[in-house]
């Protein structure tokens, strides 16, 4: 995960702890708040004024208390809101505080929230039971803040990175006219093939994991954790992404996002949104291949790729700035485009 060394022993055996449950997450997330958005990285030099924030911890109707995030242009009227869904083992609440502040001054409502299981919200952490159940409690935050009065009105967009690409897509499948477009970055349509255990051993843990789908033990390769970050200055900064699931995957959790990816690789074509897909081409967690088949089976007119040049898995984290910096702007201009002009399909 990086080094964390450069931390004082108090952050350290933070940083170490057993994180499972929520509690101890929340508590994490207070020590680390403040330190998290004052360390070097071009997302945090974004200004922050003129965006109003919101933190909101609310029950849902599978009583769990998940956590959310919202971030609003003060001055300017509201060109559209964005919904945000993250990738696996990740929070909306450190670098992706920086892209909000971006799209918020943009003119755009930004709104976001942590996954159970994952981040500030409640739930074994890095546990997925059922892929369907977290789709639908994403749908019912989102629903919930688009029925409000005033945001009613307005364009909605999906914006999902990686594993939230692929909830953003089951979204769109449950809820094929709810949206106005989707910005999907290096979204997991398909398992890049370093990341799938070796035929038997995947037979051997799908079978495990109908007994202890909360184990922690799907092997992973070192040449992948080496692929999240390319800028080797922002890998020595992960750690401070205190609250991102560190272990190896829950054999549950693996399960079911291949059974989603499964799906999703056999629905490219109901795709009828408006797209914008983004994939860095040395991304070797999911496969920049399934992001040039969706793009090519969506049936949609409105649609584009970009495909980054030698860009690895964390476009708007791990990559040099000026790639981070190519990446908002590519989704600031598609949302303005398509927040001026609802684009029919």
């Amino acid at each position: 995960m990086g080094e964390i060394g450069e931390m004082n022993e108090e952050l350290q055996s933070i940083y170490l702890s057993n994180m499972d449950e929520a509690p101890a997450r929340r508590l994490a997330r207070e020590v680390f708040k403040d330190i998290q958005l004052n360390i070097d990285h071009c997302l945090f030099k974004l200004p922050a004024d003129g965006v109003k924030m919101e933190e909101v911890y609310e029950v849902n109707s599978r009583r769990l208390k998940v956590f959310s995030k919202s971030w609003l242009p003060e001055k300017s009227p509201l060109k559209a809101i964005v919904c945000y869904c993250p990738g696996y083992a990740d929070t909306c609440t450190f670098y992706f505080e920086g892209v909000a502040r971006k799209l918020a001054s943009s003119g755009f409502g930004v709104f976001a929230m942590d996954y159970p299981g994952f981040g500030l919200s409640d739930g074994l952490h890095g546990y997925i039971p059922s892929f369907e159940n977290l789709v639908n409690d994403v749908i019912e935050h989102f629903s919930k803040i688009k029925k409000q009065l005033e945001y009613h009105h307005l364009p909605s967009f999906l914006l999902g990175e990686s594993m939230g690409g692929a909830i953003a897509l089951k979204i769109h499948f449950k809820q094929p006219t709810a949206w106005d477009g989707a910005a999907l970055i290096a979204p997991l349509c398909k398992f890049a093939e370093d990341m799938i255990p070796h035929w038997l051993v995947k037979q051997i843990l799908i079978g495990v994991a109908k007994f202890l789908p909360k184990t922690k033990l799907v092997p992973q390769k070192e040449e992948v954790k080496e692929n999240i970050y390319r800028d080797m200055r922002k890998r020595k900064l992960a750690p401070y992404n205190v609250l991102f699931y560190k272990d190896k995957p829950r054999l549950g959790t693996a399960l079911e996002c291949l059974k989603a990816t499964q799906e999703i690789e056999q629905r490219l074509e109901e795709v009828s949104l408006p797209l914008l897909i983004m994939h860095g081409e040395a991304d070797i967690i999911t496969d920049p291949s399934a992001s040039k088949a969706l793009y090519q089976k969506a049936k949609v007119k409105d649609k584009k790729l970009c495909l980054y040049k030698d860009a690895f898995h964390t476009l708007l984290e791990g990559e040099p700035d000026e790639t981070i910096f190519h990446v908002l702007d590519d989704i600031v201009s598609w949302l303005d485009d398509h927040s001026t002009t609802k684009n029919k399909v």
